[in-house]
């Protein structure tokens, strides 16, 4: 048998979760690195006054080697990520050239770290909060700050906080279900009860905490303000990086290689993807339908799975939590424990309800999508036609990105809608849509599958489509349809 997944030997702290278990560094203790912290800590600044690239381009090529622990590691990834994308997108025009003052550090730092050299979710959030009081708990909101921010915003720092606020209040699920998995294999059906009943719970927890983001993130400054600065290289050809971007490691010009990465995205959560994991829910590719569905149960047949976009962005991972979500879904056992004993009613009803609260919560973000996405990306098109656009414009003042101009078929709100992507480079509506309904997918109980597929058959998407759904929300009124899209792609 295969022993359970320890935590702690994948860098996942029994009372933090994923996010880091000692305080992320405020700043680096060595002065020599200096200049990378003058930077970031005067990013506004120099953004507004259009001087960054020349202190960027001035800084001297600092070694890693004085680097020591990993907190140091993790502070020096965070640090250059946000001086990356400032860099990049931070000017009049994007710049598809990083150079070697932050590149050949930042190589050498995402080796160490196993990441690629973007601002991801680790960079962005695990490793960028702070307590306010070290003596009070990190699970609420009350008691967290953010360290780095690209706008220096109150936004901003709210965007982040909801996603450290949620790692925080999320990590005792994980010993939690990791606990549960090994009372299956015991055959302790009160337990593994008495855990999923807990799990549910906090995921509707969880999911409050989510929906707390309209308190102080204002949908107008994170469109225009915070999205741009989150995008990857991928993907971005109508935001001014056809060919992705060219780390400049200072060797010869015709050695140098566009490289193409997504952006920080909310997929690059672990512990979000861990709840998957333990509730068996498998994501496809985006577009694809499940084949060989059990007719009872809803089980697919054994078959290679492809790589879906929630499994590539393990990539953009620290390589320990990548490798504990592989641990536990070698073990993940509860949903075949449950249709083993599926005459257990308390049992079966415990599973269902935390797929259904997992369904809500990204029920619940794909509402906020609409606000913060779908309603700006439409009131930007009527404030500024794209034939009116200015070839030179920046990601900071287009939306992200630009519908692309060969689009043909369908009415064209939906092709806006369809073409619109996230920070991490996909398809904001396929994805959110998919992955919600993919949720549901595993519930033991047949009424189970049809409440939380909500009615999703083929002839009501039909239906649904040739009727006019109009929800009147707080910032304008909006179509059913368009209420998905990607904020951060949970």
């Amino acid at each position: 048998m295969i022993p359970l997944p320890r935590p702690e030997d994948y860098d996942v702290s029994p009372e933090h979760g994923f996010l880091s278990a000692d305080l992320p560094l405020e700043g680096l203790p060595d002065s020599y690195y200096q200049p990378w912290e003058f930077v970031v800590k005067n990013l506004q600044g120099l953004i507004l006054s259009k001087r960054l690239h020349e202190v960027v381009d001035r800084m001297p090529v600092l070694s890693t080697d004085r680097l020591h622990g990993e907190q140091q590691w993790r502070r020096a990834y965070s640090v250059l990520a946000f001086i990356a994308h400032s860099y990049i997108w931070g000017g009049e025009r994007p710049m598809e050239w990083v150079p070697p003052p932050v590149t050949v550090p930042f190589m050498r730092i995402c080796n160490e770290l196993q990441l690629p050299p973007v601002a991801t979710y680790a960079g962005l959030v695990l490793w960028n909060w702070k307590p306010i009081f070290a003596s009070e708990r990190i699970d609420t909101l009350a008691n967290l700050d953010m360290i780095d921010t690209f706008t220096g915003s109150l936004d901003e720092k709210w965007f982040y906080l909801i996603s450290v606020a949620i790692e925080a209040r999320g990590a005792p699920l994980i010993p939690l279900m990791l606990r549960a998995i090994d009372a299956a294999r015991s055959g302790d059906r009160s337990t593994v009860t008495e855990c999923l009943c807990t799990f549910a719970e906090r995921l509707d927890e969880l999911g409050a905490m989510l929906q707390r983001m309209y308190d102080n993130c204002d949908p107008h400054v994170f469109y225009h303000r915070i999205r741009p600065f989150l995008a990857g290289s991928k993907n971005m050809a109508d935001a001014g990086l056809p060919n992705g971007v060219i780390f400049d490691n200072g060797g010869p010009i015709n050695k140098q290689r566009y490289v193409k990465y997504s952006g920080g995205s909310n997929a690059q959560s672990s512990l979000i993807q861990f709840f998957d994991v333990v509730l068996s829910v498998e994501h496809r590719p985006t577009g694809q339908k499940a084949h060989n569905v059990h007719p009872e149960f809803g089980k697919k047949k054994p078959s290679a799975p492809e790589p879906s976009f929630i499994h590539e962005m393990r990539k953009y991972m620290p390589g320990p939590h990548a490798r504990f979500l592989e641990a536990v879904g070698r073990v993940a056992n509860i949903r075949e424990f449950v249709q083993q004993h599926r005459y257990d009613r308390s049992l079966s009803v415990a599973f269902d309800a935390c797929l259904a609260m997992l369904s809500a919560f990204r029920d619940k973000h794909i509402q906020m999508v609409s606000r913060y996405i779908i309603i700006k990306s439409r009131e930007a098109k009527k404030e500024q036609p794209e034939a009116k656009k200015p070839k030179g414009e920046t990601l900071a003042t287009m939306e992200l990105p630009v519908r692309p101009k060969s689009a043909a078929g369908g009415r064209p709100e939906e092709k806006d809608r369809k073409n619109l992507r996230g920070t991490g480079g996909t398809s904001l509506i396929p994805f959110l849509r998919q992955a919600r309904d993919e949720t549901g997918e595993p519930a033991v109980d047949a009424w189970a599958r049809r409440v939380l597929s909500k009615g999703r058959d083929n002839g009501h998407e039909e239906r649904r489509k040739s009727q006019i759904d109009k929800c009147q929300g707080l910032a304008s009124v909006w179509h059913i349809d368009d209420s998905d899209g990607g904020l951060c792609l949970y």
